[in-house]
Parts: C-alpha cells; sequence; structure tokens
C-alpha cells in the first residue's frame, strides 16, 4: 500500500532565487565517494567526540552563498559541518533563462541520482569523523527525505531537523524513531497547512520526540532564501538556524 504524500514534490516556491545573503564563507570544498561537498569545522576543537551536521541542501545546492553561511553558522557552534553536492554540479540555478526547463523532469531524474550517491557519500563522511562521531541531519526541501530516512530506518543519527521539506509521505512521520525538529512556512505550498497538521498527528500516534516551529508571514525557502530587509523573514531565518543548533546540542549531549 502507497503511503499518502504530505509533502510533495518541489514547486514554484522551491525554485525561486530569493535573496542572496552577505557574508564571507569560510568553509572548503572536498570530496567524499566522488561527492563535492562543503565543508565548515569549528576554528577550534579541543578533541573528544565530534559532533557532526550532515547538511542536505535544497535544488540550490550546498555551493551558493546562502548555504554556505548557514553552514558557517553551525561549525562557528562547535559542529563539524559537511554538505554533499548531490546535484553534481547541476544545481537549478544552472538552468536559467533556458527555453524549454521541464522542471519536474529535473527534480526526477535528480532525486534518482542523489538516492544513489548519499549512502556511499555518508559511509565516506563517517569514515573521516568516525563512527563514534554524534551525527545529526538537517534537510531543506529537497533534502528532507535523506533526513527522515536516517531518523526512520536507522541508529546513522542521533536527532534530525528539517526547513520547509518535499518529498515526504506518512511512514516519514508514522516511522520516526529519532528526535525530529520542523521548521515551518506559514505559507507553504509544497508542505501545506492540512499536511503538517496530518504530519504532527503521525508523530503523536508514533509517541516520537519532536518540536514545530511555524513562522507567520514567511513562505517556502524562508530559512535559505529569506529576504534580511524583511523582519519577519529575518527573524524566521534565524530562529530556524538558531533553533536547530540547540535541538542538536541537545541531543549530542544527553548521547554522550
Amino acid at each position: 500500500m502507497t503511503s499518502n504524500v504530505l509533502a510533495g514534490s518541489p514547486g514554484d516556491c522551491c525554485f525561486t532565487r530569493g535573496v542572496k545573503h552577505s557574508g564571507t564563507p569560510v568553509g572548503r570544498a572536498e570530496m567524499f565517494a566522488g561527492v563535492e561537498s562543503y565543508v565548515s569545522e569549528p576554528s577550534s576543537f579541543n578533541g573528544g567526540t565530534k559532533s557532526v551536521i550532515l547538511f542536505m541542501p535544497d535544488i540550490w545546492g550546498p555551493f551558493t552563498n546562502n548555504a554556505k553561511l548557514i553552514q558557517d553558522y553551525f561549525a562557528a557552534n562547535d559542529f563539524f559541518v559537511v554538505g554533499p553536492d548531490y546535484f553534481f554540479g547541476d544545481t537549478v540555478d544552472t538552468h536559467d533563462n533556458e527555453a524549454g526547463f521541464d522542471r519536474m523532469a529535473w527534480v526526477q531524474k535528480k532525486k534518482v541520482v542523489a538516492d544513489e550517491s548519499v549512502p556511499k557519500w555518508f559511509s565516506a563522511v563517517n569514515e573521516k569523523y568516525g563512527s563514534d562521531a554524534k551525527y545529526c541531519a538537517v534537510g531543506y526541501c529537497f533534502g528532507a527525505p535523506y533526513v527522515l530516512e536516517w531518523a526512520t530506518s536507522s541508529d546513522a543519527i542521533i536527532a534530525g531537523a528539517f526547513a520547509h521539506p518535499a518529498l515526504l509521505n506518512e511512514d516519514h512521520f508514522s516511522n520516526i524513531k529519532k528526535p525530529l525538529l520542523m521548521s515551518c512556512a506559514e505559507s507553504d505550498w509544497t508542505f501545506p497547512l492540512p499536511a503538517r497538521r496530518r504530519a504532527e498527528d503521525l508523530l503523536v500516534q508514533a509517541k516520537a520526540q519532536y518540536c514545530i516551529h511555524v513562522f507567520s508571514g514567511v513562505a517556502h525557502g524562508f530559512a535559505t532564501r529569506g529576504d534580511p530587509n524583511d523582519n519577519d523573514a529575518r527573524w524566521a531565518k534565524e530562529e530556524s538556524a538558531s533553533s536547530v543548533v540547540r535541538w542538536f546540542q541537545r541531543f549530542a549531549k544527553e548521547s554522550k
């Protein structure tokens, strides 16, 4: 029996470029199992158990300035952060002004490629940072299902989070085994209000450990592409990132 869809395929809101955020990234590019990735690490590390965030990006990839700055923020809070380019350079912006670009065909093709590459990528990340590290995962739009799959099917991560998700079904929530933080937009065609409420019902039935933040005055994409000159968008973006840090710090501490 097919599980009902709750967060749909990326739509028009996901393809909107949004606002480029200002700042100078400090991370670097590194290859993991053939997947080029953005890596941002704490400026100082005194040894002990590492806490690692797997940053699963939206269709713009991990190398936009906005994505880099978010990853750097996580690293500034003592996490080792790795974000894969599971699009292999073919991110959505490379198709700007392309006549006849079929968005849905592109998404379906990229999902197949990403599904194949992510397990190998994670194995390589695990090899570098160690099986004793505390792994957390956050997904934005296209990246959300990878977080939920880890959170429902394995002990790969200790906690998960997502913001304005895509490509999720009921099983992702009813089978959850790890703590989940949800950053949601008031206006979200991909994950609308009825779907969000159904997701919460399933989390309650599953006796899951979860937290849901719903930000008024913002739309899908606010956590990565929101306008910092808009008070609602800026606050929601910053609070989403900050809550991800606090959520992961909580469970990394508890699991030691």
